[in-house]
């Protein structure tokens, strides 16, 4: 087994693409792991809004996760109808394509793009964050975790959704089972003891507060605590993943991640006040996060808080393969329409979208190593191209109820979704734009000029190549043909052969002193092997003998004589097409191109550029290992006979 197959697998038949496709089991930890593992970050990035008032800001927390929640119960509704009228895919993108037009849809799409690489890089470093709060002796080695978690995520998506859902499945279901454990317990303690329960491990003491509340405070909680919905659109952008039934099974995805994050959310919200849990300063030693201090109040510091921790590490880490799963198709449907490379629309050996998965792999990493492997500095940046995609999403599902005639409660839905939705996105802009979020703002309109710009020079090219009537062949001359010729060998044979099939006219060109200024000792040699083994025999067939020019090149170059022979051709037989033949040795191994100059490649890259309208280049090759056995020179079978 070679080393692709060890690390991805055998490559898949497209006939297999139908049994690479998942159900709920496996979808709600290939896309419901960013959601899951936001309900981590979300709560910590209000409560450090929130730090200011000292203690009280716990209990503000309360009315800012009751504004979330409330949020995220009208997009989960939205969401459901989303997946009833695009079954296939009903991702933001798509949904603006269709029922707002071109530029709405390429702000969806440069949001959602930017935000899925921002993910990436806020779930690794805020799951590394966990580890650090469980290991405080890991903190030195931060960025190295970071990265080596990523390229983790990286092989195991490159392998496929169904391997990614499932070896994830494990960690997700332990996260869910012991903080909605953990949370259950917590509250129910608390009501035990009248709303003062004593803690297992006391939380640090909380800082006295230097302000007191105000509306503002809680809008930039509100805003920043909305970075916990970021993942909820992934269910919608991946429908193509689900197998049948596809509506049921994404239904019921979209609600276990929808009810787990806002039991998880509640169950911060009354917890942080009762156990005066606050916000830590991630940069400095013995941090701690929201989530370890609430878990370590509740269970102590024995086999159940470390268990959380550990499956709270491995969500938020592995909450970046929500965009592993979603960045790569979204990135294949924008591909499609001609707006990015299309080579993000092909899939791999795996049939996953290998292209989308390693551009998001390495934007993420430049992310991560940018900003040390820190959560709180890109947590600013998070939240407005989702919420920009969730508003545009459902402003088109109104335009596409309302042609399709559907019934008002529909309609209704998403047009509370859109208003919702919008008004957040507002709400974010206005008080994260300081701190930061200007950045996604200028952001979002540069991806949207580069992906018109693709689009622009695909639309060039085909305008260019696009012809409309018959074939026209008046200009079928052959062409003049030349032939690279190093030396003479069976290569040249090989190439000499083929040109004589295509057309009478054939030059070999042989440069001189191109292996340095010492005298060429084989020029001699080589006009007479031409006019013996080349010539002679060519002529006794009544063909005209191929014509060798000596060239020479003063600077070791291939591609400046051959330029300038080319224009000569040009200018005396204009109209005529030239095809190059360039004969090569195919490497069959690695350190076969360690002994070769390789020359070939280098040249045919200049001729493609520099050529000009009416040349052809062509490669001949040859396979060390298929010479056929030596036949007699002619002068030596008429002696034999």
């Amino acid at each position: 087994m070679n080393l692709p197959a060890l690390l991805f697998g055998r490559p898949l038949r497209n006939r297999e693409a139908e049994g690479r496709k998942i159900g709920w089991f496996e979808a709600v930890p290939a896309m419901g792991l960013d959601a899951l593992g936001s309900s981590s970050y979300g709560p910590e990035a209000a409560l450090a809004i929130l730090a200011p008032l000292g203690i009280l800001g716990s209990h503000e927390l309360a009315p800012v996760t009751a504004c979330i929640v409330a949020l995220l119960a009208v997009l989960y509704l939205s969401y459901r109808q989303t997946v009833v009228a695009y079954p296939v895919n009903g991702g933001g993108y798509v949904v603006a394509r269709d029922n707002l037009g071109e530029y709405p849809s390429l702000l969806a799409a440069a949001g959602l793009l930017i935000d899925y690489v921002l993910n990436v890089a806020v779930g690794i470093s805020a799951g590394v964050g966990a580890l650090i709060s469980a290991a405080p002796q890991l903190h030195a080695f931060t960025l190295p975790i970071c990265l080596a978690i990523l390229l983790l995520i990286v092989l195991v998506n490159l392998r496929g959704t169904g391997e990614a859902g499932w070896l994830f499945a494990l960690p997700a279901y332990v996260f869910v089972l012991c903080f909605i454990g953990i949370m259950g317990f917590g509250v129910f303690e608390a009501v035990q003891a009248g709303g003062q329960p004593k803690p297992a491990v006391a939380p640090p003491p909380v800082p006295a507060g230097t302000e007191a509340a105000s509306l503002w405070l809680l809008v930039r909680a509100f805003a920043a605590g909305c970075t916990a919905m970021t993942g909820v659109e992934a269910v919608s952008n991946g429908v193509g993943a689900f197998r049948e039934p596809v509506v049921r099974n994404a239904h019921r995805t979209l609600g276990i991640i929808v009810a787990v994050l806002g039991l998880l959310l509640v169950g911060v919200a009354i917890l942080a006040p009762t156990f005066s849990v606050a916000a830590m300063d991630e940069g400095r030693p013995g941090y701690q996060s929201v989530l370890s201090q609430i878990a370590s109040a509740v269970a102590g510091h024995g086999i159940v808080y470390y268990v959380a921790m550990a499956s709270l590490l491995a969500v938020l880490c592995l909450s970046a393969n929500t965009s592993f799963v979603a960045f790569p198709r979204l990135c294949r449907l924008v591909a499609a329409d001609g707006y990015l490379p299309r080579a993000f629309a092909l899939p791999g050996r795996r049939l996953v979208f290998t292209g989308g998965i390693v551009f998001l792999a390495v934007a993420a990493g430049a992310l991560i190593l940018a900003f040390g492997g820190m959560t709180d500095p890109l947590i600013p940046l998070f939240a407005v191209g989702a919420f920009t995609t969730f508003t545009l999403s459902q402003a088109g599902m109104v335009g596409h109820w309302r042609r399709k005639d559907a019934t008002p409660w529909r309609i209704g839905i998403n047009l509370v979704g859109a208003v919702a939705t919008g008004i957040a996105l507002l709400v974010i802009l206005v008080a994260k734009f300081s701190e930061g979020a200007w950045v996604t703002v200028v952001a979002i309109p540069v991806v949207i000029v580069l992906l018109k710009s693709v689009r622009g020079y695909y639309a060039q090219v085909q305008s260019e190549l696009r012809e409309d009537g018959p074939i026209t062949l008046e200009d079928l001359e052959p062409p003049t043909v030349v032939i690279i010729a190093e030396t003479w060998n069976r290569l040249s044979e090989k190439a000499i052969k083929f040109a004589l099939t295509i057309s009478p006219d054939v030059i070999a060109v042989h440069l001189v002193n191109l292996e340095g200024p010492e005298p060429d000792k084989g020029e001699q040699e080589l006009r007479r092997q031409w006019a013996r083994d080349v010539a002679e025999p060519v002529k006794a067939l009544g063909l005209k003998p191929p014509e060798l020019k000596l060239i020479p090149s003063p600077y070791r170059k291939l591609n400046e004589p051959l330029l300038h022979l080319l224009k000569q051709i040009d200018e005396r037989t204009p109209g005529r097409a030239v095809a190059v033949l360039i004969p090569e040795i195919v490497m069959e191994h690695w350190w076969q191109n360690l002994l070769h100059v390789r020359r070939a490649r280098r040249l045919r890259a200049e001729l493609l550029a520099h050529g000009g309208p009416r040349l052809t280049v062509a490669s001949v090759p040859w396979r060390l290992g298929d010479a056929p056995r030596r036949r007699p020179r002619r002068r030596e079978a008429r002696k034999a006979a």
